[in-house]
C-alpha cells in the first residue's frame, strides 16, 4: 500500500490529464448505464400480442445507437488521457532514479551490480508504468460504474439492490487473500530480473574473456541456472495471480444468479416489491455491471502486483541517501597544489580496516608516485583525494582548506584523472575530448591530442575528429581509447593531476613519448601517478611505497634503491635479468 501512495504522489503533478480521464469516464460510463434502462423500456413495449410499438423500438435503437458512438469516443479519450498520465509518471520516475544515481555515494553504485541498478531504471519503471495504466482505467472507470449502478439499482428496487451489495464484498475478499498470498512471489520474480539482467551484462560486456577461456558452456549453464530459478518463481507468481479472476468470477456469477432469482420470484408474486420484467432485465444488467469492475480489477492482478514489486526495487533507490549537503561549502576557483593527509583512516568495510593513520605532506609541483603490490590502497588513497569515498578519520587538506569543508564539484575541477579503465561515450572523438573542457575550442582540442599523441591515429580515422566513437570505444584498440582519455585530460589543463595507470595498455614506444608530453603537462603541478611499471616513476620527486594501507618507504628514486628494502626488490623483480 506504501508503494502505491508513492506512485500517486509522482501522478499529482499530472493532474489536468487525469480529470480529463476522470470527465471521460463519467461520460462514458453514464451513457453505459443508460443502454440498460432503454433496453429496460424497449421490452416492456414489446411485451403481449398486438402491442409493439415499433416507432418507440426505433426511437430507442436510435438512442442506442447514439450514446455508443458517444461511449465509444469518451473511452478512447479516457485511455488516451491515461496514457499520457502514465508515460509522464514514468519518465519523471526515470529522471529521479538517474538523478539519484549521480547523487548517491560511490559506494552504494560499487556495492550493487551495474546491470541490477540497469534493471531498476529500465524494465521496473516499465513494469510501474504498466501497471500504472491498467490501475488509473479500471479504478476511474470502476468507480463511475460502481457508484452509478449502486444509484439506478436503488431507484428500481432496494430491497434487491441491498442484496447485490451484501454479497459483492465477498469477492474482494477472495481477491485480497489471493493478492497478499502472491506478492512475496512477485517480489522475488523481479529481483531475479534484476540478477538476470546483471549477469548478462557482465557476460556480454566480456565475451573476450568468456571465449579466451572456454567458458562458453559453463556461462551458459550459469544462466540456464538462474533462468530456470526465474521461470519457477514467475510460474508460481502468475499461477497465484492468475486464481483471482477465475475465483472472483465465479463469486460474481454466484451473485448474478442469485439476483435473478430473487428478481424472478418478486416479478412473480411481488414479495419484495412490484417489479416488470423490463425492470428485472435492466436490473440483471446492471448487477451485471456492478461486479464487473471487481472481475476487471482481479483480471489485471498480475500486472498490478509486478508493478508494486518493480515501485519497491525502484523506490529503495529513489530513499537512499544522497552525499551530504554542500551549503555554506568553499568554492576555491583556484590552487596551489598543496596537499596533506592528517592521520587519515579509511576502510570499505568497517571489520577489515585498510588504512590507518596515514599521514602525508605534499608540496606544490611535486609529482608524487605511489606503489606497491595489489591490494596495499594505491587507488584509494586517490579515491580519498577526490571524495569520491569519505574518509572514516582524519582529514586531507587543499592549500590547508580542508576538502570536506569544499563543494565536490570543485574539488573535483582542480585535477585531472586519467584512470586505467578508459571510458569513453557514443558520440564523435571531438565531443569525447571536449567531455573535460565544454568551452574548449577545436584547435585546442587538437593541440591536446598532437601533446597526447593521439592526433596521427585520430587523422588517420574515416573521418577525423568527427569519426564516431562506439559505445564504450569497442571499435577502437585499447591503446588508442587510453591515448584519446590522456588527451581529454589534456584539454582540462588542470592545476592538479592524478595518473592511475594511465599508460598500462600503450605500446613502449608511445609510452615514451607520452610520458615526455606528461612530463611537460605536469610540469609545475602537484601531480599523483599510481604506477605498477617502476619505470615510468623514476624522475619522481617523492615515491611513497603502500603495503597494507601504509606508507613502508619514502624517498626518491635512488634513495629507496640504495636503501634495498621493499622498493629495491620490487624493483629488480621487473627488471631481472
Amino acid at each position: 500500500m506504501k508503494n502505491a501512495l508513492k506512485i500517486l504522489r509522482y501522478t499529482m503533478p499530472h493532474m489536468g490529464w487525469l480529470l480529463l480521464a476522470v470527465a471521460c469516464a463519467f461520460v462514458s460510463v453514464s451513457l453505459t448505464l443508460y443502454i440498460p434502462v432503454l433496453v429496460g423500456n424497449a421490452v416492456d413495449v414489446m411485451l403481449g400480442k398486438g402491442r409493439v410499438d415499433m416507432s418507440l423500438v426505433l426511437s430507442v435503437v436510435i438512442r442506442i445507437g447514439v450514446s455508443v458512438g458517444i461511449i465509444v469516443l469518451f473511452q478512447w479519450l479516457m485511455t488516451q488521457s491515461t496514457n499520457v498520465v502514465a508515460a509522464k509518471t514514468t519518465r519523471d520516475l526515470r529522471q529521479e532514479v538517474f538523478n539519484k544515481f549521480n547523487e548517491v555515494e560511490l559506494r552504494y553504485i560499487d556495492s550493487h551490480p551495474q546491470g541490477d541498478l540497469i534493471s531498476r531504471i529500465i524494465n521496473d519503471v516499465d513494469a510501474v508504468g504498466d501497471g500504472l495504466t491498467q490501475v488509473i482505467l479500471q479504478l476511474l472507470s470502476g468507480v463511475v460504474t460502481i457508484v452509478g449502478t449502486l444509484i439506478f439499482m436503488l431507484s428500481i428496487n432496494i430491497w434487491i439492490a441491498l442484496v447485490v451489495v451484501v454479497l459483492t464484498p465477498l469477492s474482494v475478499l477472495v481477491a485480497a487473500v489471493i493478492g497478499r498470498m502472491c506478492a512475496r512471489s512477485f517480489r522475488e520474480q523481479q529481483e531475479l530480473q534484476g540478477e538476470i539482467s546483471a549477469y548478462v551484462e557482465e557476460t556480454v560486456g566480456n565475451q573476450k574473456v568468456v571465449k579466451a577461456f572456454a567458458y562458453e558452456d559453463r556461462a551458459a549453464e550459469a544462466f540456464e541456472r538462474k533462468n530456470q530459478r526465474l521461470f519457477k518463481v514467475g510460474l508460481k507468481a502468475q499461477f497465484a495471480g492468475a486464481l483471482a479472476n477465475p475465483c472472483t468470477r465465479f463469486v460474481n456469477n454466484m451473485v448474478y444468479a442469485v439476483t435473478g432469482i430473487v428478481g424472478a420470484l418478486t416479478v412473480i408474486s411481488s414479495f419484495m416489491g412490484a417489479l416488470t420484467i423490463g425492470q428485472l432485465a435492466c436490473f440483471l444488467t446492471y448487477a451485471n455491471q456492478y461486479t464487473k469492475p471487481f472481475n476487471e480489477v482481479t483480471g489485471v492482478l498480475t500486472q498490478i502486483q509486478t508493478a508494486l514489486a518493480a515501485a519497491g526495487r525502484v523506490f529503495a533507490v529513489i530513499e537512499t541517501e544522497s552525499e551530504p549537503g554542500e551549503e555554506n561549502k568553499l568554492e576555491p576557483s583556484s590552487s596551489k597544489g598543496n596537499v596533506e593527509f592528517r592521520h587519515v583512516s579509511f576502510s570499505y568495510i568497517k571489520e577489515k580496516p585498510l588504512i590507518r593513520d596515514f599521514s602525508l605532506s605534499v608540496k606544490s609541483g611535486q609529482q608524487v608516485a605511489i606503489v606497491g603490490p595489489t591490494g596495499c590502497g594505491k587507488t584509494t588513497l586517490i579515491n580519498l583525494i577526490m571524495r569520491f569515498y569519505e574518509v572514516d578519520g582524519g582529514e586531507i587538506l587543499i592549500d590547508g582548506v580542508k576538502t570536506s569543508d569544499m563543494k565536490r564539484e570543485s574539488l573535483r575541477n582542480m585535477f585531472g584523472m586519467v584512470l586505467q579503465d578508459s571510458w569513453l561515450f557514443e558520440g564523435t572523438i571531438m565531443e569525447n575530448l571536449r567531455y573535460s573542457n565544454p568551452d574548449a575550442s577545436d584547435d585546442e582540442i587538437i593541440a591536446a591530442a598532437k601533446a597526447a599523441h593521439a592526433h596521427s591515429f585520430i587523422r588517420k580515422m574515416p573521418k577525423g575528429y568527427d569519426t564516431r566513437v562506439a559505445e564504450n570505444g569497442s571499435n577502437l584498440s585499447q591503446g588508442q581509447r587510453q591515448l584519446l582519455c590522456i588527451a581529454r585530460v589534456m584539454a582540462m589543463n588542470p592545476p592538479m593531476l592524478i595518473l592511475d595507470e594511465a599508460t598500462s595498455s600503450i605500446d613502449t614506444l608511445t609510452e615514451v613519448r607520452v610520458q615526455k608530453a606528461f612530463q611537460k603537462l605536469m610540469n609545475g603541478r602537484t601531480s599523483f601517478v599510481v604506477a605498477h611499471r617502476l619505470s615510468t616513476i623514476r624522475e619522481s620527486d617523492v615515491i611513497l611505497v603502500m603495503k597494507d594501507g601504509n606508507i613502508i618507504e619514502q624517498g626518491t628514486h635512488e634513495e629507496l634503491l640504495s636503501e634495498k628494502g621493499f622498493y629495491f626488490n620490487l624493483f629488480n623483480s621487473q627488471f631481472a635479468q
